[in-house]
């Protein structure tokens, strides 16, 4: 014989509404514990302020600082002299400096003005009459521009023979190029130099040689000599 058992009797048949339901209300309970606000009781302060206690407050009185008057003046002499200006003053008598038709006026001779000569520097690419050097009087025939390249045919020439590398340069590894500067003086002589370059001492043998350059003719302008500026770059380089 088997056992019925009784649905209202089976304490399970409810369990999820239970837990559904309590789940809920622990969620209530939290969200209130959550939101809940508590406000300080109002407290009624007196911001009123009692004037008559503040006009009761004495203030204290500040000394007026009085500055001493000032001196009196120093008293007037009693007795007032006056001297007379007896001093002579000689009068300025200012004559009359115009001329009158009656005046003669003395002739003026002729005056000879000397003609100043300047001492010109005329560049060597511009002169009129180029300075010739040694060895190159045969060219003057054929114009300035055959003297020119002559010239400067000559002036490499003369490098070439007299060049010498200085041995302390050599030694240092100093090489480049020394830009000279000289003057063709009137008499064909030749001054100011000047020297740029690398090192003192390619400076120095490059002064050497343009010291040994020749006597040459001066260049001329217009028919007279004249200074004639040159410069030439001299190369040092090592081998």
């Amino acid at each position: 014989m088997e056992l019925k058992k009784n649905p209202k009797a089976d304490i399970s048949r409810n369990s999820g509404l239970f837990f559904v339901g309590g789940l809920a209300l622990v969620m209530f309970l939290t969200w209130q514990a959550l939101e809940y606000k508590k406000y300080d009781d109002v407290v009624n302060y007196d911001i009123s302020q009692n004037i008559d206690d503040l006009l009761d407050e004495e203030v204290p009185m500040t000394e007026q600082i009085k500055t001493p008057p000032p001196p009196p003046p120093p008293p007037a002499p009693e007795i007032i002299e006056v001297v007379e200006d007896e001093a002579d003053v000689p009068e300025t008598v200012i004559k009359d400096t115009e001329s009158n038709e009656d005046e003669v006026v003395a002739e003026v001779a002729d005056i000879e003005v000397a003609e100043v000569v300047e001492d010109l520097d005329i560049p060597f690419s511009v002169i009129e009459d180029v300075p010739i050097f040694p060895g190159c009087e045969s060219e003057k025939s054929k114009g300035a521009k055959a003297l020119r390249d002559c010239f400067q045919e000559q002036m490499f020439k003369h490098i070439s023979k007299n060049f010498r590398y200085p041995e302390i340069s050599q030694e240092m590894g100093v090489q480049g190029k020394v830009y000279v500067n000289f003057v063709i003086q009137k008499d064909g002589s030749i001054g100011s130099v000047r020297m740029r370059g690398p090192d003192k001492n390619l400076e120095a043998e490059a002064a050497r040689i343009i010291s040994k350059l020749p006597k040459m003719t001066p260049g001329k302008q217009r028919g007279r000599a004249v200074r004639v500026p040159f410069s030439i770059p001299i190369t040092f380089k090592l081998q």
